[in-house]
């Protein structure tokens, strides 16, 4: 509060602030001239409010609810919805409009709050103009896109926790923006031709129809517990890992030729559903695509876009489980060439050592892995690499397509290395103190390494004994 000084008429008005009269007395006599100054010569100020009472009513005179009660527009707007803020000033600003909700409008003057995090530099200091520790939002946004930024800092932010800043967040924008607009220049790059939809497109844009559908249910639900980043970071999996990574590979025609309408056309609106859900968290580089995906009028805007996708069914469900375990195979291949040196452009055989249900996906199977056949058989040939999905057996035979030498050496290397492994556990099972003192789940899983360790040393004795007599 301030406290004036008795000034004479046309001299400057003197005051002093302090928290108490004593205080202000005190502050008082230190002006030369006022040194035998008394309290009673002090005058309280008569009108002194609160730090933050402008705050307090700021739903309701933003409306000009104060001057003008009942008019159009605070009675359309208000209550409102929802309040973002930061959690520093629950007591100063959120509970006492709450207050003035209840006082003067007999609401409350919103039913939701949602707290951001507070963003801290790397010392976990808050950010704030007097530490001069706050990046330059202009120099980021020139650096890595307006849309860069604004998604590297949603991607780091749930609610409420908060945010050590670093610019590699934004970064990570920047490059997720880069796959977006590389991903539609790949798109509107194809040539097309009124030609028949291979199977294998069909299949893919099948499944990945029942993605959208379950993630956007995903993203419904995490909206309405307002689980922002997690949404975010929902639909760029979606993006990012489903649609590019797979999806793309899956329908792309081969070099040089053209891709079926159908595919073409389904694959654009796939595209265009994808912008609809990011759109809100990366406004500017989804409306531009949004424009030149397909011919737009002039007034016509993402931002009035509806984005409406059905609940996925026990169907979509299904198809989206079964193509997960085809990645798995199609992974089980890619890694067999890695390990033995296999060009991707050389074509494999896959055996199937027993009858499953992924033969109505075969034909993606053998785009996606660049496979000339896939055999069911009753046993694996000799010089097979073998994996496991699930409880299914696959093999690729290798022929002469490795040294035989060297591929014996390496797994006799292997062998000695689980051995030694191996051995190690038994000595550890075969002590009695650590048997019956450890805990239960310890010793369950040294029982597991040990049998998942026989199971190894079994399979590279099996190998090594065909390598031998190949």
């Amino acid at each position: 509060p301030a406290y004036f000084l008795p000034t004479a008429e046309g001299e400057e008005e003197k005051y002093v602030v302090a928290l108490t009269a004593e205080e202000a007395l005190e502050e008082a006599r230190k002006i030369k001239g006022y040194e035998n100054i008394t309290a009673d010569q002090l005058v309280h100020d008569e009108d002194a409010l609160d730090t933050w009472f402008s705050s307090w009513l700021w739903p309701v005179s933003l409306f000009d609810g104060i001057n003008n009660p009942g008019n159009e527009e605070i009675k359309y707007y208000y209550p409102t919805s929802d309040l973002v803020t930061g959690p520093d000033i629950i007591f100063f600003w959120v509970a006492r409009m709450i207050m003035a909700g209840e006082e003067y409008m007999k609401d409350v003057p919103f039913r939701n709050v949602y707290f951001t995090g507070i963003v801290r530099d790397k010392l976990g200091r808050k950010m704030s103009k007097s530490l001069g520790n706050s990046p330059d939002p202009i120099a980021l946004i020139e650096k890595y896109g307006a849309d860069g930024v604004r998604m590297g800092m949603m991607l780091s932010a749930p609610a409420g926790n908060d945010i050590l800043f670093d610019e590699s967040l934004c970064e990570q924008g920047r490059n997720f923006n880069n796959k977006i607009w590389n991903a539609f220049r790949l798109v509107k790059g194809w040539q097309v031709a009124d030609t028949e939809q291979p199977e294998a497109n069909n299949i893919a844009a099948k499944w990945f129809e029942a993605k959208l559908k379950q993630t956007n249910a995903e993203v419904n639900d995490l909206f309405s517990k307002y689980r922002i980043s997690e949404a975010l970071m929902a639909v760029y999996k979606l993006f990012w890992d489903e649609f590019s990574s797979w999806y793309l590979e899956m329908v792309k025609p081969a070099y040089g030729q053209p891709i079926d309408r159908t595919s073409y056309e389904q694959t654009l609106a796939f595209f265009e559903t994808l912008l609809k859900m990011l759109h809100p968290f990366m406004p500017f580089i989804t409306e531009e695509l949004w424009q030149h995906i397909y011919d737009r009028k002039e007034s016509e805007s993402i931002m009035r876009a509806e984005l409406k996708l059905d609940a996925p069914t026990a169907d979509d469900d299904a198809i989206v489980a079964a193509i997960e375990n085809v990645k798995l195979i199609v992974a089980g291949v890619r890694t067999v060439r890695n390990q033995k040196n296999i060009p991707n452009k050389d074509a494999l055989e896959l055996q199937a050592l027993q009858q499953n249900n992924y033969e109505a996906y075969a034909s993606v199977i053998k785009k996606m892995a660049n496979l000339s056949a896939i055999n069911v058989v009753s046993e694996k040939d000799t010089t097979a690499a073998a994996f496991m999905v699930g409880t299914d057996e696959f093999a690729v035979p290798l022929g002469d397509m490795i040294d035989v030498a060297a591929e014996i050496e390496k797994q006799e290397a292997q062998l000695k290395h689980l051995e030694g492994f191996l051995a190690g556990i038994k000595k550890k099972l075969s002590n009695e103190k650590f048997v019956a003192h450890a805990p239960e789940a310890v010793v369950a899983l040294e029982r597991k390494k040990q049998s998942d360790s026989e199971e190894k040393i079994a399979a590279l004795k099996e190998s090594i004994a065909a390598l031998k007599n190949k």
